[in-house]
């Protein structure tokens, strides 16, 4: 049975905006090439930190939301995050339905509404 997860990761931001593409394109082909069902590829923009991570204040954010039964493949991709200069942090989460129903609410821009009175 397939299992929901969440990838998000922070890439570098002194890397061009090409290069950051390229990462981002890289970790989707990784996804293809497995034959996973990518359910959520989105760019969550350039934010600040919390915190210096390797003496960076911001980063550019991406989501993978993806479905698979393998749990071999969520240990390699996070093995090749590891190895990634270009990534400063990431992780995955496994999603239960109420998150998955949130997700797909937000997909739909439910959230982004703004009450008009």
């Amino acid at each position: 049975m397939n299992k929901n997860y969440e990838t998000v990761f922070i890439i570098n931001p002194v890397l061009s905006e090409k290069q950051v593409e390229d990462t981002v394109k890289k970790y989707k082909k990784i996804l293809d090439s497995n034959k996973i069902k990518i359910v959520c590829n989105e760019s969550l923009g350039f934010k600040e930190l919390a915190y210096p991570i390797n003496n960076k204040n911001s980063g550019f954010y991406h989501l993978f939301q993806y479905e698979t039964e393998k749990i071999d493949f969520v240990k390699n991709l996070e093995t090749e995050l590891k190895r990634d200069r270009s990534i400063l942090r990431y992780i995955t989460v496994s999603l239960c339905k109420d998150a998955l129903e949130y997700n797909s609410r937000r997909a739909k821009g439910e959230f982004n509404k703004k009450n008009k009175k």
